[in-house]
């Protein structure tokens, strides 16, 4: 990964933070504007974007703006509401895949930490897959009621989880599928967890992945490990030969990963053998109420429920189908970044909250 360079000074008006952001200001709560993007070549129309100089670019070859700010006033509004209580108060909350992780490795779609799963029996990989494609049509299919949804996502994992235990997973064909996976972290992830741990400010990693396979990521592509991160996943728990023998505590799928799932959390570090899956007092990472949330689909702005927040700074990673899915992504998050962006946005904005 290619090291960030530190922020600038920021200017005092009108909105600090602005300096971090390449972006436009899309019209407040309404259509935005469409980005031009190369490839595929999008047309922007009637606001000019407001641009970083050049040395903050991502690119210099690059006129497009990294990110989209429906409401620029309320996002500062937040942002000096977050400075004035100060990193103490301040927790951040993340989806991994296509968020912390890269949308595309090499000219084509990354794989996710539950896609690169290669167990070691053919069989029952193919057995993942057509439970995958029963199943992720109903994921993604608007008119299925919530409720209904939610009662299938987790018939969908029970029975992969199944499926893992029956068809003999072991640790080692973990290490061996990230080893092998088509995985990478955002360039300024290491940056972002560094600045963040330095200040003591929590990371909340929740993904309906497994925790164990995220874990290993970390190990395989950070090549270090951070205190302050824990992740809020499906945990494994294996036998003194390696194989996977059960799962602990309840189903976390993509309709359910939320602070509720707390108790399912364990810190990534070298020895992740604790009795119970948690070594923390999460009452109090409750009692930090201003929450930084990163995601990349709507449905992750659920990762903060059960969270009594008092304010919420939420940021969008829009990775592809940008003209199809802006308006909706700029009414939902706060700040939108744009085509696969680096982190280096959201270093800023912590350092604004930390100033």
């Amino acid at each position: 990964m290619r090291p960030m360079m530190s922020p600038p000074l920021l200017s005092p008006f009108p909105c600090p933070l602005l300096r971090f952001l390449r972006l436009y200001h899309a019209p407040r709560r309404r259509n935005p504007i469409a980005i031009a993007a190369p490839p595929p070549p999008y047309s922007s129309r009637r606001r000019t974007p407001l641009l970083l100089p050049a040395a903050m670019s991502s690119s210099a070859s690059t006129t497009a703006p990294d990110s989209v700010v429906a409401d620029p006033s309320s996002l500062a509004r937040k942002v000096a509401a977050i400075r004035a209580a100060g990193p103490a108060k301040l927790q951040v909350i993340a989806d991994f895949d296509g968020t912390l992780t890269r949308y595309w490795y090499d000219g084509a779609r990354g794989q996710s930490s539950h896609g690169l799963l290669r167990q070691g029996n053919e069989e029952y990989d193919a057995k993942r897959e057509a439970l995958y494609q029963h199943y992720h049509p109903i994921e993604i299919c608007p008119d299925v009621p919530l409720p209904e949804k939610a009662k299938l996502m987790e018939e969908w994992w029970e029975k992969t989880h199944g499926l893992l235990i029956e068809g003999g997973l072991t640790y080692e064909a973990i290490k061996k599928s990230v080893s092998d996976a088509s995985i990478a972290f955002r360039d300024g992830v290491v940056d972002l967890f560094e600045y963040l741990e330095e200040r003591d400010i929590p990371v909340l990693v929740f993904s309906a992945g497994l925790a164990d396979i995220i874990e290993e990521v970390f190990r395989q592509k950070l090549h270090r490990s951070f205190k302050n991160i824990k992740v809020v996943s499906n945990r494994m728990v294996f036998n003194e030969e390696g194989r996977l023998v059960a799962f602990r505590g309840k189903t976390i799928h993509v309709l359910n990963k939320n602070e509720h799932a707390l108790d399912m959390a364990a810190p990534v570090h070298d020895n992740l053998e604790d009795s119970n899956g948690s070594i923390d007092d999460y009452s109090l990472v409750k009692k930090r109420t201003n929450v930084l949330l990163l995601g990349d689909h709507i449905g992750d702005l659920g990762m903060s429920d059960g969270l009594n927040y008092e304010n919420r700074i939420a940021v969008g990673f829009l990775n592809a189908n940008i003209e199809k899915s802006l308006k909706d992504y700029s009414q939902a998050f706060d700040i939108v970044y744009l085509n696969d962006a680096p982190m280096r946005g959201v270093v800023g904005l912590v350092a604004e909250f930390c100033q």
